[in-house]
């Protein structure tokens, strides 16, 4: 599934292009993705001016003054930029056209949503309002965490993955960010000093904005708007290297499964 990295990825790549330009058309080839898919909504939204675009955990949310759209990548979703015309293929459900460019949403297991919110019920949609910080803004800081977990016993790596205490940190992430702070992934979220977490924090943020930096990971159906693949894969310490040396210190690295979730962790580096 696209994580917060391969999310933040699409919005730089989409934005520059289409902020600023006016809705000129559009179409819609499916009657339900994860939730229905109203088919009006180019026609609803055909002359309205698109005037910015926002990341709120793994969700896009595209501005148009009296609304926003909602679009989720689902897990297996994509958006591409495309000259206006392009004919479409098998799973390109959603068409927004601007113009000679055109916005095409390619959702091959149906999971992604596209939905229209009215300014006044933004921030208090379900999808929305329940969502926790937001690990690359200022106010996720070692004290905040240390605060938000004292007295859980749930380890430490599906809490990161809880989007009602962290936004868009999934498998992926969690992983790499427990590896670089040295912390065991089955360790009590509660029993985490605040010392350990001043690494942790620090090592979220490195490792989200390294795999922003590298496009993201494309492990299966993500893409970039242009087209091209984020190649963060490249950079993996522990996810997906099950009986491979930890490039550190060299001992085998492990799996375990956490709430129905591969869990991959260096033995001797990370330390409950």
């Amino acid at each position: 599934m696209p994580e917060l990295p391969e999310v933040e990825v699409t919005r730089r790549g989409i934005a520059p292009e289409l902020v600023g330009r006016r809705v000129s058309g559009g179409m819609a080839r499916a009657a339900k993705l994860r939730y229905p898919l109203n088919p009006q909504l180019p026609r609803q939204l055909k002359g309205k001016t698109l005037l910015g675009i926002a990341r709120r955990g793994k969700y896009l949310l595209l501005d148009f003054g009296s609304g926003s759209l909602l679009i989720h990548l689902g897990m297996s979703g994509s958006l591409r930029l495309l000259p206006s015309g392009s004919a479409p293929i098998k799973h390109d459900h959603f068409d927004l056209e601007f113009g000679d460019r055109l916005l095409r949403l390619h959702d091959p297991r149906r999971f992604g949503a596209v939905l229209w919110l009215a300014r006044r019920d933004l921030a208090k949609h379900p999808l929305l309002a329940g969502l926790g910080m937001e690990p690359l803004d200022d106010e996720f800081t070692p004290r905040w965490l240390f605060a938000a977990t004292r007295g859980r016993n749930t380890p430490i790596k599906p809490l990161l993955m809880d989007s009602h205490l962290v936004v868009g940190v999934g498998n992926i992430y969690a992983a790499e960010s427990l590896f670089r702070a040295r912390i065991d992934p089955r360790t009590p979220a509660g029993r985490i000093a605040l010392k350990r977490l001043e690494r942790l924090v620090p090592a979220l943020r490195a490792t989200l904005e390294a795999a922003i930096a590298a496009g993201g990971s494309s492990l299966r159906d993500f893409i970039h708007s242009d087209g091209g693949s984020g190649y963060f894969q490249q950079q993996y310490y522990v996810y997906g290297r099950t009986g491979e040396p930890c490039r550190v210190c060299g001992k085998a690295i492990r799996s375990l499964r956490q709430g129905q979730r591969a869990s991959f962790f260096c033995p001797q580096c990370q330390r409950a």
